[in-house]
């Protein structure tokens, strides 16, 4: 089915959008403050001057991971076109991608554990900035495909040092906002690379986007030089670094509370990945949108996305960590027709925008949960190692759920629809099963 739909129907919503900007700031004023609590600036005028920057750092290192990520996903089309090849087989540096993750997360958590937060995330963003630049230059789908596995290594550490330099830096009041903000540095990631798809593309090709992504590099310089260390480490850590027999030991002494959070973020990462990693091949294929129009919905739903995070991260701060994540899995799969089987760039893009909402809602709550979970000798390591594991269980998803659709005739809207109502269900159910450690105080060893 093709569509001509122009880019102006989508751009509509996103203004539709800003001018309901009012009820927009009721809504997220309620989730946030609910009976006189602080409003959104409040939350940010509490930091001291060190708990901003190791903050921002967080979120900043978590954007830019994102963005190099997805401006992968945004070029499976193109890159398959150039190397003549299917989408299916670009679509393996998906799962390569995030089957490496884990090892990146176990080696950049014990060097983190080892030598600091602050050091290993620089060096982490400098890695995946490199790769990124490099991918740009591959010959070939093979030397692309490997370039994307050593990605995943370095994307892998990331997540679990950057939150771990964050939330042991922040103050315990707050921290389910923050985390929720924290998480849709993913987002923020998402949107940054919907918009160099929608105005860069067809400039530059997805060549020149994997080098435009490469400037990432650069926050390398806002770390080192504004950016202290967690003083959670520096204060359990400065008379004994651990060694990687110590690290080991501590995880295999937690192995029932890592396989918990193991499976619950195979949920997670199913969550995000079966309803984010296709939607844009889904948009270009299946209803022959362009990249100007693909990008704007994209940007749309991650506007949803974006603000589903922060309001169902500071519910969680009333409500509790668990409620909140079983609430909007719950919620989305009402939104499951209008994401998957409508027919014009307006009803996909706010689809794309509640489903989204939903979607990262669930995520938003994730940093906080699974440091508060994590006990504190382990805290950079276990967090990010179960993450990354996670992924890696739902790693071969794109793959599997691209040559399904391939196979029906290019019908991705039916796997993503079956995809994610199994998806939600089951991340209901294991949260449900699992414990919680609302707001409890983060230290080190």
């Amino acid at each position: 089915m093709r569509h001509t739909t122009s880019a102006g129907g989508a751009g509509a919503l996103l203004a539709g959008g800003v001018r309901g900007g009012a009820r927009w700031r009721v809504i997220l004023a309620g989730g946030l403050g609910w009976r006189g609590g602080m409003a959104v600036i409040d939350y940010f005028r509490a930091l001291t001057r060190p708990q901003l920057h190791a903050y921002l750092a967080a979120l900043g290192g978590w954007s830019l991971d994102a963005l190099d990520f997805f401006i992968f996903v945004f070029s499976l089309s193109a890159i398959s076109a150039e190397f003549h090849t299917t989408v299916k087989a670009v679509a393996e540096g998906l799962f390569l991608t995030l089957a490496c993750r884990p090892v990146g997360a176990l080696v950049f958590g014990w060097l983190a554990e080892k030598y600091g937060r602050r050091p290993i995330l620089m060096v982490n963003v400098v890695s995946f900035s490199v790769i990124q630049l490099a991918t740009a230059f591959a010959p070939n789908l093979a030397a692309l495909l490997a370039l994307r596995a050593l990605f995943g290594f370095a994307m892998g550490g990331e997540w679990g040092v950057g939150a771990a330099l964050a939330l042991e830096t922040l103050p315990a009041r707050g921290r389910g906002f923050f985390s929720g903000l924290l998480q849709e540095g993913y987002v923020i990631g998402y949107l940054l690379a919907s918009a160099v798809f929608a105005l860069l593309f067809v400039h530059v090709g997805w060549r020149g986007m994997f080098v435009i992504s490469s400037a990432s590099a650069l926050l390398v310089v806002y770390i080192r030089f504004g950016v202290q260390e967690s003083p959670a480490w520096t204060a359990g850590q400065a008379p004994h670094r651990a060694s990687a027999a110590e690290v080991w030991s501590a995880i295999t002494g937690y192995f029932w509370t890592l396989l918990y959070l193991v499976v619950l973020m195979a949920c997670f990462n199913a969550f995000s990945h079966g309803s984010q990693d296709l939607y844009p091949t889904f948009l270009q294929k299946q209803h022959g949108f362009s990249p100007a129009l693909t990008g704007s919905i994209a940007i749309v739903m991650n506007v949803g996305a974006l603000l589903g995070g922060i309001c169902f991260g500071a519910l969680s701060e009333r409500i509790g960590r668990k409620r909140a994540i079983m609430l909007a899995a719950a919620l989305a799969l009402p939104m499951i027709p209008l994401w998957a089987f409508s027919h014009t760039a307006v009803t996909l893009a706010l689809g794309g925008f509640l489903m989204q909402f939903m979607v990262q809602g669930a995520w938003g709550i994730v940093p906080a949960h699974l440091n508060e979970l994590a006990p504190p000798s382990v805290r950079a390591i276990l967090p990010g190692f179960a993450y990354q594991l996670g992924n890696l269980a739902m790693s071969k998803m794109g793959p599997l759920q691209t040559g399904i659709a391939e196979a029906h005739g290019n019908d991705y809207a039916h796997v993503l629809a079956v995809t994610l109502a199994c998806v939600a269900l089951a991340l209901i159910l294991v949260t449900w099963l699992g414990r919680e450690a609302h707001a409890a105080e983060l230290r080190v060893g």
